[in-house]
């Protein structure tokens, strides 16, 4: 055994040296350059789409990325060792291929069950060492495939009566010969590998197909939920002039009412005919400050005006080119991975992750919400849906907490904790405010307002859907977006101040 390559979750492709002999070239295979015994290529697929076993001919691509402790093991435990047999177990798809090694008798023991289809590593006594796919549980009763225990076959039906078709009859010759300079060298593996070898690389093609196409919806309701609250955002800014003059009619009655007040009916100068308006107030704010807010929601409708327009024009180009990569990834010509990878490149798609299954762990319970760390150190708790909204801000947050939510459009609630007694540094608030801008339909714009209030002022209505909250008090913040802040929160690791934050 020269060399073993992984190609995970349940494919093998073993490579091996014959001894030299005189007539090695007879023996199948394919010849290496010089004048050397020629190399062997054995593929072991224990794939669900196409299970098989045969003399690898044409081109494999390497894994690229982990390939697990099985693939490990067999490394490990097979390089080096001579192959002795190989042999079909009697009435079953089941094949034995058998190694000589210093560590003493090894197996690679394929099932080529179909669906269930699995490879496994046994060492002496018939001990599995090492499983391609782990058995499932069946109630109380222990898998079939234990590692440390003898291999248990499964149960057998009757052998079957007839043989069945021959290769030649059940795989229909090759259009081209393969590859390489002797053509006849293993030809009834050329057939399974022509046939079954294609089917599974079909099979492959289209999960990359079907994995590209729904990175790329996900991707797309992302960038239509950014459109929606960025529209919603510029029909917002195109009534400030209304909510300044609002502002101004209401500064003109000071003196006529009093902290209280939920509406006021004034003459509206700014109108032909001066009609009779009515204006909404808080009726927890002074007359002085009732006005105040108007004229603040009036600078902040300002700035988004000259800057919504073009974040409009950004996520529509956006769009746009995710439209097209959404028919790309329909074209099946294209090599999917192919179009992922030149996707990622140019910041249409995130990075594929990719799981080391050498460090699987047992799935931890489900929180409601995603923990980050602020640049001071604090945990900062984002909901995930509505319901973990309500699960995260009424029950698990302390009085002394802070709730950041993104202010005229629906998001994910936010907590910064924060001790009994102390106040949160202000970098805190401006990492807990953009994830809040980050989970909120508004990602990706450069600035947006956030509403800030201690827990302990945070109401929920008897009744209300899942996720509604009301405020007593607090502020609006508007946050200008930094994404260095952003990107650091999202690693994991707390942002570096910015002095011009």
């Amino acid at each position: 055994m020269k060399d073993v390559q992984g190609l995970p979750p349940r494919d093998v492709l073993l490579i091996l040296e014959p001894p030299a002999a005189p007539h090695a070239a007879d023996h199948g295979g394919s010849a290496e350059p010089g004048d050397g015994p020629p190399i062997l290529r054995m593929r072991l697929a224990a794939d669900p789409n196409a299970p098989r076993i045969h003399l690898q001919q044409g081109r494999v691509k390497r894994h690229d990325g982990p390939i697990g402790p099985f693939f490990q093991a067999l490394e490990n435990e097979l390089l080096g060792a001579e192959l002795r047999r190989i042999a079909q177990v009697k009435g079953d798809r089941i094949v034995i291929v058998e190694f000589k090694s210093g560590g003493g008798k090894r197996a690679l023991l394929l099932e080529l069950f179909g669906r269930r289809a699995n490879a496994v590593l046994l060492g002496s006594g018939d001990k599995v060492l090492a499983v391609a796919m782990e058995s499932p549980r069946k109630g109380n009763a222990e898998p079939r495939l234990v590692i440390g225990e003898e291999w248990k076959a499964p149960g057998l039906g009757a052998p079957p009566s007839d043989p069945g078709p021959s290769i030649e009859e059940a795989f229909p010759a090759p259009a081209e010969p393969p590859p390489g300079k002797v053509k006849d060298r293993a030809p009834l593996s050329w057939r399974v590998e022509s046939s079954l070898g294609q089917e599974a690389e079909e099979a492959h093609a289209e999960d990359a197909r079907r994995t590209l196409r729904q990175r790329v919806k996900r991707r797309m309701g992302s960038a239509e939920g950014l459109l929606r609250g960025l529209r919603a955002k510029a029909e917002a800014a195109s009534q400030a002039d209304r909510v300044r003059q609002d502002g101004e009619l209401v500064k003109a009655m000071l003196g006529t009412f009093a902290r209280g007040a939920t509406v006021l009916e004034v003459q509206d100068w700014f109108e032909e005919g001066a009609p009779t308006r009515r204006i909404e107030l808080d009726p927890k704010l002074s007359p002085n400050e009732n006005v105040q807010k108007l004229f603040d929601r009036f600078h902040k409708l300002e700035r988004a005006r000259s800057t919504v327009l073009e974040e409009i024009e950004r996520a529509e180009s956006r769009l746009l080119e995710l439209t097209a990569l959404a028919e790309r990834a329909e074209d099946t010509d294209l090599d999917a991975e192919a179009v992922d990878d030149e996707a990622v490149a140019q910041g249409l798609l995130e990075p594929r992750q990719i799981s080391d299954v050498r460090k699987k762990k047992q799935p931890a319970p489900r929180k409601p919400y995603r923990t980050f760390i602020g640049s001071k150190g604090s945990e900062i708790r984002v909901g995930r849906t509505a319901r973990d909204n309500d699960t995260l801000s009424i029950r698990l947050a302390r009085g002394s907490d802070y709730w950041l939510h993104t202010a005229d459009v629906p998001g994910s609630h936010v907590i910064l904790c924060t001790a009994r007694g102390q106040e949160p540094h202000q970098e805190e608030i401006l990492d807990a405010a953009h994830l809040a801008i980050h989970f909120s339909p508004v990602r990706g714009t450069d600035r947006a307002p956030v509403h800030v209030v201690q827990r302990k002022h945070l109401h929920k209505p008897k009744g209300a859907k899942p996720g509604l909250v009301t405020l007593s008090g607090g502020r609006i913040l508007e946050v200008r977006v930094q994404p260095a802040r952003l990107s650091a929160l999202l690693r994991g690791s707390g942002p570096s101040p910015d002095p011009k934050s």
